[in-house]
């Protein structure tokens, strides 16, 4: 209004800041962008074209917990929404359901690991499967391995190399799969004196853990790319398995990273 009646009527500055109670300083202020907010906006810009699903929240705590900057959430969530970033949120039909009982975390690491297998095709057709394993603990993400065929065969030897190198657990938890039933994953656990913690059928929920990790998996990449050839799969899968545990903050560790959650322990 000051400057509408500075131009129009003519006034002085001093008379028009007195007339609506302004100061001359206040009046002639003229915000000036910092270099940070450049920089602010490369590092957003760049994040949600590498991970299309991370919304405000992830990318936050990735430049807070992982990277260390100390920018305040409001001033980059200003910038993230004047980019437009903002993710488009469907809106979903409530459901009344009781609460299951939460699951037990694992006090330690190496104490309970979670299993479970997804399906996707690539792009001539051909059906193909992931075999997931990770660390109730601190979700870290184990084995990724993919496949046309995933055997009992194929499983024992999977986890037979984690052994080796990560030492055995106490328990494993999965489904009632016909891999995890059958002969070949009884003996070997008999062997290494594993306990499987089998969920009951039709509840999703009490392996809610992995079924967490198959949704990361699901929403980060296997929706996000076509791919051609199994190797091709499988290489990409190697190179966001690392990105997960080290770089994608985790809501559920009160947005750490995995292996920062590990680090606390060590």
């Amino acid at each position: 209004m000051a400057r509408h009646a500075i131009s129009v009527k003519g006034i002085s500055i001093r008379l028009a800041c007195s007339i609506f109670g302004l100061s001359e300083s206040g009046y002639r202020y003229c915000a000036k962008l910092r270099d940070e907010n450049v920089q602010i906006a490369n590092w957003l810009t760049d994040l949600t074209a590498r991970h299309r699903s991370w919304g405000f929240g992830l990318c936050f705590l990735f430049l807070r917990n992982v990277k260390g900057f100390h920018w305040n959430h409001k001033r980059i969530y200003r910038i993230y929404c004047e980019l437009k970033l903002n993710l488009r949120i469907k809106p979903k039909q409530r459901i009344i359901r009781p609460h299951p009982a939460p699951l037990v975390v694992p006090d330690k690491a190496n104490h309970t690991w979670s299993m479970d297998f997804m399906h996707d095709q690539l792009s001539d057709g051909r059906s193909f499967r992931t075999f997931n394993v990770i660390d109730d603990f601190n979700r870290e993400g184990l084995v990724l391995d993919v496949d046309f065929s995933l055997t009992p065969e194929r499983v024992v030897r999977s986890l037979e190399q984690l052994i080796e190198w990560r030492g055995k657990p106490a328990c494993i938890r999965c489904d009632n799969g016909p891999e995890y039933l059958s002969i070949q994953l009884q003996k070997w656990t008999i062997k290494h004196q594993i306990t499987l913690l089998y969920i009951q059928p039709g509840k999703p929920q009490q392996n809610a853990y992995i079924e967490r990790f198959n949704r990361t998996v699901r929403y980060d990449w296997l929706n996000q790319y076509v791919f051609s050839y199994i190797a091709e799969v499988q290489d990409f899968a190697t190179r966001w398995l690392w990105t997960y545990n080290h770089e994608r903050p985790h809501m559920g560790l009160g947005g750490i990273t995995p292996m920062q959650k590990l680090a606390l322990v060590a």
